[in-house]
């Protein structure tokens, strides 16, 4: 083997690549730069981020994944080939085999786009599999004893929700809320409320600092900058973290609802396991501060956040790698 086989969780705000052998190796924003003019990439990750909202009319920033599926084939394109790139992974003889991931609903058409984009920039043989499983095996779950394991999967742009046993899905749903959706809700407050203009990374810097979902949960403040609506002029403003309750409140009660819908659907036997081994939240909207709290409060079952949220499907694909040639999980 010339190659190494590589894991890649294709997320809608970050890309991040596990490599056999050497753990996760690249964690990266998904975001590409580029040259309207010329359709030229200029700058991707990172570097593309930076550039969001603060570009001159002919460069603009894309983020080419909505939704956890891929909005702009192309540039998704693009983005996976210079990651695997950067890598410098392909042995002088063999492609690196990927194994990818993707959300439970997605249609076919969308998951053949994924499969492409990963052959496309340089993969041997693609691997699909499903993000909430995935992110199950990186949280630590034995998802391959026949016991009911639940997982609320909250990432950029898809909140996964589904109970696994047998090392498979027994039900699930998906749904477009997530942190993209947050951030949205943040700007839109801010927008209704105090007549400010703010940015996407504004948004997510205040549900990063002083963000909470648990009403009471968190008392901080924070100054933010944007642009008066009335005067055009930049201005300052102080929001509160119980605001910021109140933005998100719609968006994550949705969440809730789709986890009571899943333990709904679930098998009684299944039910009974969870009320002993608890939910586990993963995806960077495990992070939110209260997520956990709020969901033991609606659910009535432990909820735990995972130890590595914002990793665990990389480190689920890594797990994955190790016994690929055992079971090809290929959809």
């Amino acid at each position: 083997m010339f190659s190494k086989d590589i894991g890649i969780d294709l997320g809608t705000a970050n890309v991040l690549i596990h490599v056999k052998g050497k753990g996760i190796v690249l964690n990266e924003p998904s975001v590409v730069a580029i040259d309207k003019n010329t359709n030229k990439v200029l700058a991707v990750g990172e570097e593309a981020r930076q550039m969001v909202g603060r570009t001159p009319g002919n460069i603009i920033a894309i983020r080419p994944l909505r939704d956890g599926v891929i909005a702009d084939f192309d540039v998704t394109e693009a983005m996976l080939r210079h990651f695997i790139n950067k890598l410098n992974l392909k042995g002088f003889l063999t492609k690196p085999r990927i194994l990818i991931c993707c959300p439970t609903n997605i249609t076919s058409v969308e998951q053949k786009a994924i499969r492409e984009a990963a052959e496309k920039s340089g993969g041997k043989k693609v691997y699909l599999e499903e993000e909430p499983k995935v992110a199950a095996i990186g949280a630590g779950m034995d998802i391959f004893q026949p016991s009911g394991n639940m997982v609320v999967d909250i990432g950029g742009g898809t909140t996964d929700v589904a109970v696994l046993s047998m090392g498979d899905i027994v039900t699930s749903e998906s749904i477009k809320v997530a942190g993209d959706v947050f951030d949205n809700d943040i700007l839109q407050y801010i927008k209704k409320e105090y007549k400010l203009l703010i940015g996407e990374r504004t948004a997510e810097s205040i549900k990063m600092t002083i963000g909470t979902v648990f009403k009471g949960g968190r008392q901080d403040s924070m100054e933010i900058r944007g642009r008066d609506m009335v005067t055009g002029l930049p201005q300052t403003i102080t929001i509160h973290s119980h605001e910021i309750e109140q933005a998100l409140h719609e968006s994550v009660a949705m969440i809730v609802q789709s986890a009571k819908n899943v333990l709904e659907k679930t098998p009684p036997e299944l039910s009974a396991d969870i009320i002993d081994r608890g939910v586990i939240i993963t995806g960077g909207g495990a992070l939110l501060h209260g997520m956990d709290q709020l969901l033991i409060e609606e659910l009535k079952v432990p909820v735990f956040v995972a130890e590595r949220p914002m990793d665990c499907v990389a480190i689920g694909t890594g797990i994955m790698l190790e016994n690929i040639d055992q079971a090809p999980a290929s959809l």
